[in-house]
């Protein structure tokens, strides 16, 4: 398109942030007038014009304002890559929110496992690192008998709030983050099981964990509800949608569970997975990949 302001402007800034995929969705401006060898390959002859490629191949034109169209357009295929990505991941391990379970997380192996540190964390949590392991969680499982075998997953301890420091082995650019957490079996006692986080609160480039009270006078760097119907009823996971431009060159993120589900005491997180792209490595002496095994 021409270097001019168009009213599909804003849907397109928009879609570009909520939907790009590094290596897998891309979203690209042409100024016409600069690039008219591009503009005449692609007989751009109505402003303005998008232009929807799939495997190197248009698949789509959408001339002039027409922000249903492109919106429609552009969240298909989007649609189409979260099915490809879900059919390229081996069974048990990986997670979506799709129905299918599918942990790996983009950037991979960029969480710093051993400068992890969180606040109010149950005394029964054996190891903390486990919400970063690729494979199923076990509460997928068939029955509580099975949930038993392992306990995979972490919970606050004296109140519904966790804190959680997530130093990075390199500089990241975050777009969104899924949360999985798996509700209690119906026969347990309400007012002791724990329940699904409500709103959470991120803050970046902390060197280190943030305490209660000062995350309460420090303003963060987005907050967040998440409700009900955000939950995929599968898979027990909520994607998360981060503003893209606040979470540039990021070196860690503390994320703050600030409630859960009214009246509950405790929260519980099974699993989350960051998503973005990483940058240069900051600490290569200490690297650890996610869901390594202990001394591999």
């Amino acid at each position: 398109m021409a270097n001019r302001i168009y009213p599909t402007a804003p849907l397109y800034a928009q879609l570009s942030t909520q939907l790009s995929r590094p290596a897998t969705i891309t979203f690209v401006k042409i100024d016409t007038d600069a690039q008219k060898d591009i503009t005449r390959t692609y007989n751009i002859t109505a402003m303005p014009t998008f232009l929807i490629f799939k495997a190197g191949r248009e698949i789509k034109r959408i001339r002039g304002a027409d922000p249903k169209g492109l919106n429609e357009a552009v969240k298909e295929l989007a649609k189409e890559a979260g099915k490809a990505d879900e059919a390229g991941e081996a069974s048990g391990s990986g997670s979506t929110v799709g129905g299918v379970w599918t942990g790996a997380a983009a950037p991979k192996g960029s969480v710093d496992l051993l400068g992890l540190d969180f606040l109010n964390l149950s005394t029964e949590t054996k190891d903390k690192r486990v919400v970063f392991e690729s494979s199923r969680p076990s509460s997928l499982g068939q029955g509580k008998a099975k949930e038993s075998e392992k306990k995979d997953w972490i919970e606050s301890d004296t109140d519904e709030q966790l804190m959680l420091f997530v130093p990075f082995q390199a500089t990241i650019k975050l777009h969104s983050i899924l949360l999985t957490s798996l509700p209690p079996s119906s026969d347990e006692d309400d007012d002791e099981a724990a329940t699904r986080p409500t709103k959470l609160k991120f803050y970046t480039n902390r060197p280190h964990v943030v305490g209660f009270d000062e995350a309460d006078d420090t303003p963060c760097t987005q907050e967040i509800d998440i409700k009900d119907s955000d939950w995929d009823a599968k898979t027990g996971t909520a994607k998360v949608e981060l503003r893209y431009v606040k979470f540039q060159n990021i070196s860690s993120v503390v994320v703050f569970v600030v409630a859960g589900a009214e009246g509950s005491e405790k929260t519980r997180i099974d699993r989350v997975r960051f998503f973005g792209e990483t940058g240069e490595k900051r600490n290569p002496g200490k690297l650890e990949k996610i869901g390594d095994e202990q001394g591999e």
